[in-house]
């Protein structure tokens, strides 16, 4: 009954016990098999709000627990904090770029959270404050700055921002040259924002009421809202809707996708209401991106080949394409960037990014950027002219420090700009970083990142990263936080597991539908063999994992407890087959692709239920666990993290450690603020050094 208090709010309110939530039955029904879930109630029913007393009385008995569980540990919490904190520069910039008249970076000065937004003009004058993120998130529990945009005349910025973790932006615009905002104001965006029209008018995409963008939307800078104009609105609630503007800012692109399928319009930059051009009209199954040049399309697409391939196709007939670069099993083409004299290819060999200048004269000139280590991340960085004669690069490698460099085209020499400045101090030569394979139980070769000091004891704690989900790779980038670990004698490793596209499109295919298991197992496997070369031994292994990294937790602790000494699932996606049934959740139509409908596919339903981590919690003992949730989260809703640690606090057979916070003013990110995330790191290292018995 609502309002009264629960036998949660008693027992945790003398912290005499862990929080017990209430059971209250209920069920639901599909192909004939009915699902009993006594935690549902969890869910507000007026969620996006959530104002029922019950449901926050359980949080905040859970948010107390967790506290009175990591108090006698606050010193190390403190200690960790400050460590990782002196590993940062407080008082940073990032190198200026030149965009048109003006040069442009961003500061972080000494103690702020929060970014400053600065420019200079080229001709010569005063530095001159754009966007200062301090003055806008003071006072705030939370502030994320989302799209930024400065229109093309240099006067104008526009920006979103969210202060509550919704991911809801609300769009303001500032004249740059008074300071004083414009009276338009846009709120409820999920999008980027693209100056259109003379720097008339900006397009953007509004989050419907289920936190979908379906639309494409035109505001005339002075005008009222309701005289917005829909350019585009997408039919199919599973497609997404984005824009942009072509690198030579010709035209406004209007992409519509899921997880497998999408399709583009182009529409031109100076006459937003012309009609659009419709590239190519959607194929399940087949995804492409549009850039243009002096009436030539460039199309990167994975019609003819699973790991894409590069074509061309006049603009008058943008349909025909023509493949200007073959797709291959060896080169999984990620992505392109067109210049006016040139053209950036980026991809991963073998599992390790790829980047090549090619030529529009001359197809046979290839010239590809060499890096100077044999395992690292590396990516064009920002670029935003059509004329240039330097690529901004970005870099680094589990040993090597976050290095930007300016590639020279004409001579193909590197020049370093900036290398990440680590205050208390970093020596690369006290580390060694290895890129390991080891079989998994189908046979696959599995791709593992680790990096240790080189004075580390064989046999030692190691933590196992893994995410697996998406075609997102996780790639052997540098971590300061991660010092933390590993100058205490943890291994780091990285499984590069089947869902991401580490090795490729297939790779990621191999993870996902009805393959989804793979990864878990390839992720069960990795542990193993870490084990058997003698890397760590069994219940010396804390793992972590986030969103779909976190179902991912789920998964392998419910079918392989006991390899693991300690676990870390952030804001985890563990009802996976609730949220896949209820298509009024905002992410689900559009994740079909991606996990299978369960609602009309039978084996889909059989196959979710079969490793949904909370529909799969039983009577066993469970390695210690932490957990932690956003309230305002829309991409995994907080009662999946909260019904899970019900379900295990009913059922486990152990006594570890199991804790559950929820971060109250936040999202799926957790808390804003480069310190304040900071520190919630720190809570998740402590509680790993505490259960793993590591020496502090």
């Amino acid at each position: 009954m609502r309002g009264m208090a629960s036998s949660t709010q008693t027992r945790a309110g003398s912290l005499s016990g862990p929080p017990k939530a209430a059971k209250k039955p209920h069920s639901f029904t599909h192909h004939g098999v009915t699902v009993h879930d006594d935690y549902a109630w969890l869910r507000d029913p007026g969620y996006p709000e959530v104002t029922d007393p019950e449901v926050l009385a359980h949080l905040e008995a859970e948010n107390a627990w967790f506290e009175a569980r990591m108090a006698p540990h606050g010193e190390l919490v403190e200690r960790l904090f400050r460590e990782m904190r002196g590993r940062i520069q407080e008082a940073d910039k990032s190198v200026p770029q030149k965009d048109g008249d003006w040069l442009y970076w961003i500061e972080f000065e000494e103690g702020a959270e929060y970014k400053k937004w600065w420019r200079r003009p080229i001709a010569g004058g005063p530095d001159e404050l754009i966007l200062d993120e301090v003055a806008l998130a003071e006072g705030k529990d939370y502030f994320n700055l989302g799209a930024i945009a400065t229109s093309m005349n240099g006067r104008l910025l526009a920006y979103a921002f969210d202060d509550n973790g919704s991911e809801r932006f609300t769009v303001r615009i500032k004249d740059l040259a008074s300071g004083e905002l414009l009276a338009d104001e846009i709120p409820g965006t999920l999008s980027s924002l693209v100056w259109v029209a003379g720097d008339k008018a900006l397009v953007y995409s509004l989050a419907n009421e289920n936190w979908r963008t379906d639309n494409a939307r035109l505001h005339w800078l002075g005008q009222d809202l309701s005289e917005d104009i829909e350019l585009y609105h997408e039919d199919d609630e599973g497609f997404r809707v984005g824009s942009s503007l072509s690198a030579n800012e010709k035209w406004l692109v209007i992409g519509a996708s899921d997880h497998e399928t999408s399709e583009v319009r182009l529409i031109p930059a100076d006459d937003p209401l012309a009609a659009p051009i419709l590239v190519r009209p959607r194929r399940k199954g087949v995804e492409y991106d549009v850039d243009e040049r002096d009436g030539t399309l460039y199309v990167h697409a994975n019609d003819t080949h699973e790991n894409f391939r590069l074509a061309t196709a006049p603009l008058d007939r943008p349909g025909e394409w023509t493949t200007l670069i073959e797709g291959s099993d060896e080169f999984y083409l990620t992505g392109f960037g067109l210049f006016r004299d040139f053209y950036v290819v980026e991809g991963r060999r073998a599992g390790l990014d790829w980047i090549e200048v090619r030529y529009y004269d001359d197809p046979g000139r290839i010239e590809p950027i060499a890096f100077p280590e044999a395992s690292y991340s590396a990516g064009l960085s920002n670029n935003p002219e059509w004329h240039m004669e330097k690529l901004r690069l970005s870099y680094e490698s589990m040993v090597s420090p976050a290095t930007v460099y300016d590639y020279h085209v004409a001579g193909g020499t590197l020049e370093t700009l900036k290398v990440q400045q680590i205050p208390s101090g970093y020596d690369a030569a006290l580390y060694t970083t290895e890129r390991l394979e080891i079989t998994a139980r189908d046979g696959t070769a599995i791709p593992v990142s680790v990096v240790m000091r080189k004075d580390r004891a064989p046999g030692g704690p190691l933590h196992l990263y893994g995410y697996g989900a998406y075609g997102i790779a996780i790639e052997p980038g540098f971590s300061t936080s991660r010092l933390s670990l590993v100058d205490r004698g943890f291994a780091y490793a990285i499984a590069h597991i089947r869902g991401g596209d580490d090795l490729g499109r297939a790779w990621y295919k191999a993870g996902k539908l009805e393959k989804r298991t793979n990864t878990f197992n390839d992720f069960v496997d990795a542990a193993r063999a870490l084990i058997d070369r003698g890397y760590t031994a069994k219940g010396r292994i804390s793992i972590s994992g986030g969103s779909a990294g976190g179902e991912l937790m789920g998964a392998v602790v419910n079918s392989d407890p006991e390899l693991f000494g300690a676990v870390v699932a952030h804001v985890p996606f563990v009802d996976v087959l609730a949220t896949m049934l209820d298509p009024s959740l905002p992410l689900t139509p559009g994740e079909w692709p991606e996990w299978g409908n369960p609602i009309e596919d039978q084996a889909a339903f059989d196959l979710i239920r079969g490793y949904s981590p909370y529909d799969n919690v039983r009577a066993q003992a469970y390695p210690p666990m932490m957990v932690t949730a956003g309230l305002n989260d829309p991409r995994v809703t907080y009662w999946e993290p909260a019904k899970w640690v019900a379900r295990l606090r009913e059922l486990k057979t152990d006594g570890h450690e199991l804790i559950l916070k929820t971060n109250m003013g936040a999202g799926h990110g957790g808390k804003s603020g480069r310190f304040e995330s900071l520190r919630e790191t720190a809570e998740e290292f402590a509680f790993i050094l505490w259960q793993l018995g590591v020496a502090d």
